[in-house]
């Protein structure tokens, strides 16, 4: 889980996220998307590969990258909607339930 946090604390491999989360894309057009040379952008989504949170699928000459699954863009969404309720000054109560959940994150963090 560490790892996978460490990933998202890059702001270009962000954008490469952010950008998929539009939907499927080319290497080449995901570069110019989110301005990264192109050696850069695939040293990026190489490593997002190999940790799970993108797919790419050679067709032809091209790879198309795409986020792994729904979960990877709901944990976009989640950290985007949590630094927004920081800007906001607002602060939600654990809900019990989460509190379950507490326990699995302090789980996976050993």
């Amino acid at each position: 889980m560490a790892t996978t946090l460490q990933a998202l604390a890059t702001p270009s491999r962000l954008r490469i996220l952010a950008r998929l989360q539009e939907g499927p894309c080319p290497a080449t057009e995901l570069a110019d998307a989110v301005g990264m040379e192109q050696s850069a952008c695939s040293h990026q989504l190489r490593l997002l590969r190999n940790l799970g949170l993108v797919t790419g699928e050679r067709r032809g000459r091209s790879v198309i990258y795409a986020l792994y699954d729904n979960h990877v863009a709901e944990l976009l969404d989640q950290a985007l909607f949590h630094v927004e309720h920081l800007r906001l000054g607002l602060h939600d109560t654990p809900a019990e339930e989460a509190a379950g959940a507490g326990g699995a994150v302090a789980a996976a963090a050993r």
